[in-house]
């Protein structure tokens, strides 16, 4: 007997207006993410990507128009979140100054997830949290912004983690950090899924952030899938589609005869 995958999306569209205002902000998007894997979706800002994220952790206006199926284990996903699916699901944003609450402290803010679901020895939740992603009990009283950018996402890491989800859906967790702090947090978040077995994912403009955490990815344009290919394939240089292989030139940075061979691709 076959074992669904940990998440599965099939056909997902997500309009904004109506009308001739309508916005088809993701069209008929299908993929799937196997539990304990790491799954990117990558693409220029505007692609849809993040709509997908929130689509799946339910985080959507109401005025947005979702159809299409989006399973998770096996279980369809209706239109309002359970806490059920809360507990298994969380998220990390992309600012990690603006998703903490800027008058709690770092101990309010983890211990407040697991007061909510009901979990037992919070001080010990918080304690063992603050340690996995690399901060000591020091932290525990501080303040946002009595902490560097970098801290900051850690501590938001472990708000997510702190109720032992086994899916964390990651939007753009380095993009707001400084480049030497980035791979710190990266090298974070991949060990804490390999220990925790978690099942990720990442959305990201960046080519090299998702190489390094993620198992398979997608290629977003235009709020469609225009290509889904493995790591292997990404850095053997073997995509098929010109978007994804403009996206991988461009990855590499600054090169004028490359910057002259860019094309505009058409909705």
């Amino acid at each position: 007997m076959s074992v669904a995958p940990m998440i599965e999306v099939d056909g997902l569209e997500v309009v904004f207006g109506h009308g001739s205002r309508a916005f088809r902000a993701v069209r008929g998007i299908s993929f799937s993410v196997e539990a304990g894997t790491s799954f990117g979706l990558v693409g220029e800002s505007g692609s849809g990507k993040t709509t997908v994220l929130r689509a799946i952790g339910g985080l959507l206006p109401q005025s947005a128009h979702v159809s299409g199926l989006m399973r998770l284990a096996g279980e369809t996903l209706g239109i309002e979140r359970s806490r059920a699916f809360r507990r298994r699901v969380q998220i990390v944003f992309q600012d990690p100054y603006g998703s903490l609450h800027p008058r709690h402290t770092v101990d309010q803010i983890l211990g407040e997830p697991a007061r909510v679901h009901g979990l037992h020895r919070v001080d010990d939740r918080i304690r063992r949290a603050l340690l996995e992603v690399g901060l000591d009990a020091s932290f525990r009283f501080r303040y946002p912004h009595q902490l560097s950018g970098g801290q900051r996402q850690r501590v938001a890491v472990a708000r997510a983690l702190i109720i032992e989800p086994e899916i964390v859906l990651l939007d753009e967790p380095t993009s707001a950090l400084d480049v030497s702090v980035q791979a710190e947090v990266l090298n974070v978040l991949g060990r804490l899924r390999r220990e925790h077995g978690l099942t990720y994912v990442l959305v990201s403009h960046n080519l090299a952030v998702v190489s390094h955490m993620c198992d398979q990815l997608a290629v977003m344009q235009h709020g469609m899938v225009v290509e889904t290919l493995n790591v292997g394939q990404m850095r053997t240089d073997t995509p098929e589609h010109p978007y994804t292989k403009q996206l991988v030139r461009a990855s590499r940075g600054y090169d004028r005869a490359a910057v002259e061979t860019l094309e505009e691709f058409e909705v």
